[in-house]
């Protein structure tokens, strides 16, 4: 089936990792939420050149935040120090990690795009990396964003310079395609953009809480707040 074949790339410039291939890093930490990461490694995946690690502070066995469904680290923090690009999936927004922290403060100095998924921006921030910056996060999450020295601004995706900050959970495919737009074309992220079927027609207008009914908005908030 051609969906499991990759997308062949030309790129003008490929670098930064082994082989020549362009070193993408998916950053896990206890508690991560799936989705977050898995939209955008389908995504960057398919895509030839593309050499996928996936990274955390001990190499090995990373759960959810549902405590049911873990993801393999095969690389730890100390072991990719110049990956070209990073994605940190959002979690449980009030869990710091001082090792992810460190690694992010380490790394970006040399990537080409630095991305996140919900509240990994949140992550981001505490890293240093967004104060002043406008950017976005899962909703429920904003307030603390601000707290963090970034300016939230309720966007499906924020671009500031190299880094690119994406909003709650779902949105991580929208992440995905503008960074593929911006490393390989327009037409390389179209293709992706089919190949998975990407066509949202949502049975309701309720994915924010500018669309939400209020009483919606209010439930959530007050399970967010319970939780």
């Amino acid at each position: 089936m051609w969906r499991n074949r990759r997308v062949n790339v030309v790129a003008d410039k490929l670098g930064g990792s082994q082989n020549g291939q362009m070193q993408i890093a998916l950053a896990l930490y206890p508690r991560f939420t799936v989705l977050d990461i898995i939209g955008p490694f389908q995504l960057l995946a398919d895509v030839a050149g593309h050499d996928i690690v996936w990274v955390a502070e001990t190499a090995g066995p990373v759960v959810d935040h549902t405590g049911r469904t873990p993801l393999i680290a095969t690389h730890t923090f100390d072991e990719v120090l110049t990956p070209d690009v990073v994605v940190v999936p959002g979690g449980m927004a009030n869990d710091e990690n001082p090792a992810l922290n460190a690694w992010l403060q380490r790394v970006h100095a040399t990537t080409t795009w630095t991305t996140t998924v919900c509240t990994g921006s949140v992550h981001l921030a505490r890293a240093g990396l967004l104060y002043g910056l406008e950017a976005t996060t899962h909703w429920a999450s904003a307030k603390l964003l601000n707290e963090l020295g970034a300016t939230y601004t309720e966007q499906r995706v924020v671009r500031q310079g190299k880094i690119i900050t994406a909003a709650g959970v779902s949105s991580g495919i929208y992440m995905a395609l503008t960074l593929l737009a911006e490393m390989h074309g327009d037409t390389v992220a179209q293709m992706l953009q089919l190949s998975i079927e990407y066509d949202p027609q949502p049975p309701f207008n309720a994915g924010s809480p500018s669309k939400a009914p209020t009483e919606v908005v209010e439930l959530l908030q007050k399970f967010f707040a319970d939780r």
